[in-house]
């Protein structure tokens, strides 16, 4: 909902989430660095525009791509024509991610250490055409009600096949593209096409089948990269020499220390790519939407504000990530790499690996619709503090592995047989979004920062290939939330916490239980005259009460045994006038003492009862005494004859 609370709220989140990364970055650069930070007004103001970029992002998803993606899937699953859903899961997946920024930066970074055999644009295309190729296998999945374990599972193996035939130079930039292909505008589209799709579908459920499109798209580019690079290098020769990847890596971390320059012709630039990045996300809409639906988007307004709002939030995220992260973040990365001491650099790449992942606006996305669709079940907050976990954890065993030496895919291999293991132990609502946390990772803030922690130490290690050990980490990134989610939803499993309308539902058993209980109580308990034996069970009885003259009191018990009276109490009663009042029970005479009869019948009975007693002493027309009747709501120790039961 666009509202100013909306966007407050999301603004105060936003800056609390940016707080873990200041608090890493002034650690370092003051404590172990000991130098105040080049430019740091512009760092703050960055770090400023950052957190109010980020809130209007999230605002834009809510009121934008959220729902237009749903309608769409859910549109799609009503018209019941799955060569159009496949179509345009491909268009969405292949569009999306072929000008992935993230991509980008990874790509030119690999074709340029590569020696000519990888080109930029012919790997971002076959990254593209993997990740479309995910999405149509995970709509598919979605669709035929699939568990999404055993394609995963199956991925897992064909990972490793190829990399048994795959060359040591591209198995780490395949396993880091894994984790760069979904970015910050499509990670929400194609969460809300599989949630979509799910919800529509009849017998499918949204938490369970739902998510797990990000995890295709994420495993699948692993293998065709691998298959890139056993054609790249067994085909195509090196057209130029191996650069100095020193002077490369230095040359990035000095280009990062400039100040940004902030004018209205870069700001322009920048607004207008982010344009380029979102238009083609929109112009599928609109096309599978106008064209094949041939049905109007409904809210058409909020859409394009949201959309807007999107690329205004994101531009802005970009633009203070320049100003106040990239510039500090990545030349403490180089400088970092200068010291003998390795603790330091596992403990930055732990905690750039938090802070950064807290930060990061796809899984502060997915996390709140994980919370709303799964009931509450999923603590948005706590489920980004897991999968930020696995990402330090991850990028501290992956710097372990650049210094120390060793082959990536074992840890890969042993990562995955972790994850397996972990996958028939963990609850079931949580492995899609297990799977999915993977994915949502390593994006605009953090592919940056580990790609250059990755080159810069790989680069200044003696031994290290910057091409074989400088890329890797980001795939240790996106495999250790993977564990770390199964294991969060294993303990919340444990210590018993339910969802709201479950906890609703416990209310409402635990009041029916009460209920019944008290229901219990309110049996009558019937005592059988003759036996010890007691009944307890519903039977509806009332009170008659007859106040009369003593010498009318055998008349009355006689009318009330006719009707139906199998018992009797009978009491004085005293009668006085009050001053200044009527009494509602007239005699003529004062201070007399009469009797009071009290008989216990069956409801049923009152009728023909008080019918008898009435016609017998005429009490309404001589006020010769009163009488009156109630129900009785608990009754114990009534005794009556077994055949009045």
């Amino acid at each position: 909902m666009l509202s100013f609370s909306s966007f407050w709220q999301l603004l105060k989140e936003s800056f609390r989430d940016l707080l873990p990364i200041v608090l890493v970055i002034l650690f370092f650069q003051l404590a172990i660095i000991q130098s105040v930070p080049q430019n740091w007004l512009s760092t703050t103001v960055g770090l400023a525009i950052v957190g109010v970029g980020l809130a209007v992002f999230l605002l834009g998803l809510e009121v934008g791509i959220f729902p237009v993606g749903e309608a769409l899937a859910s549109d799609f699953a009503h018209k019941g024509s799955t060569k159009w859903i496949i179509l345009f899961a491909f268009m969405i997946g292949f569009g999306t991610t072929v000008a992935e920024p993230a991509l980008i930066v990874i790509a030119q970074k690999a074709a340029s250490i590569s020696a000519g055999r990888i080109d930029a644009t012919v790997l971002r295309t076959v990254v593209a055409f993997s990740v479309g190729f995910a999405i149509v296998l995970g709509v598919w999945r979605i669709i035929k009600g699939h568990p999404i374990h055993y394609y995963i599972i199956s991925g897992y193996v064909m990972v490793v096949g190829a990399t048994a035939f795959a060359p040591r130079e591209i198995v780490g930039l395949a396993y880091d593209l894994g984790g760069v292909t979904t970015s910050t505008v499509t990670v929400p589209l194609v969460a809300a096409l599989g949630i979509g799709l799910a919800s529509s579908i009849k017998g499918r459920n949204p938490v369970l089948d739902g998510f797990g499109l990000i995890a295709f798209a994420s495993l699948t580019p692993m293998i065709f990269v691998q298959f890139y690079g056993i054609i790249v290098y067994q085909f195509i020769d090196a057209s130029q020499q191996l650069p100095e990847v020193t002077q490369i890596v230095n040359a990035v971390a000095q280009n990062n220390a400039i100040a940004f320059d902030f004018n209205l012709l870069h700001i322009l630039k920048g607004l207008i790519g982010v344009v380029f990045d979102v238009a083609p996300i929109l112009a599928i809409i609109f096309f599978f939407q106008y064209i094949i639906l041939k049905k109007p988007i409904e809210n058409l307004k909020n859409v394009l504000v949201g959309f807007a709002l999107v690329i205004l939030g994101l531009d802005a995220f970009i633009v203070g990530l320049e100003m106040g992260l990239f510039s500090v973040g990545e030349t403490m990365a180089f400088e970092l790499t200068q010291y003998d001491n390795n603790m330091i650099i596992y403990s930055f790449g732990f905690l750039i690996g938090f802070s950064t992942t807290m930060a990061e606006p796809s899984l502060t996305a997915i996390a709140r619709k994980a919370k709303e669709i799964s009931d509450g079940k999923i603590n948005d907050f706590v489920l980004r503090l897991f999968v930020a976990l696995g990402v330090a954890i991850g990028i501290s065993l992956g710097a372990y592995r650049i210094i120390v030496g060793g082959e990536i895919v074992y840890y890969i291999m042993a990562g995955y047989l972790f994850v397996v293991a972990l996958t028939f132990l963990a609850p079931k609502y949580i492995i899609p979004i297990a799977y999915d946390s993977g994915g949502v990772t390593t994006s605009t803030v953090t592919v940056p920062l580990v790609a250059a922690l990755g080159l810069g130490l790989a680069t200044n290690i003696e031994g290290r290939d910057p091409l074989i050990d400088g890329f890797g980490l980001i795939a240790f990134a996106s495999l250790f939330p993977m564990l770390t989610v199964m294991l969060y939803g294993i303990i919340t499993d444990k210590i018993g916490v339910i969802g709201t309308q479950e906890k609703e539902k416990l209310h409402i058993d635990e009041l029916r239980h009460a209920l019944e209980d008290v229901h219990d109580m309110n049996l009558s308990t019937i005592n059988v005259l003759g036996t010890n034996k007691r009944h307890s069970y519903n039977m509806a009885f009332s009170a008659v009460h007859l106040i009369v003259a003593h010498k009318d009191e055998e008349r009355a018990l006689l009318a009330a045994k006719e009707a139906g009276a199998r018992g009797v109490t009978i009491m004085n009663a005293h009668r006085m006038l009050l001053e200044n009042e009527e009494n509602f029970y007239n005699r003529l005479t004062a201070e007399t003492t009469d009797s009071h009869i009290m008989f216990i019948t069956k409801t049923k009975n009152v009728d023909s009862m008080m019918s008898a007693i009435m016609a017998k002493l005429d009490i309404a027309k001589n006020d010769k005494g009163l009488t009156f009747a109630y129900p009785i709501s608990h009754i114990k120790g009534l005794r009556l004859r077994l055949d009045d039961l």
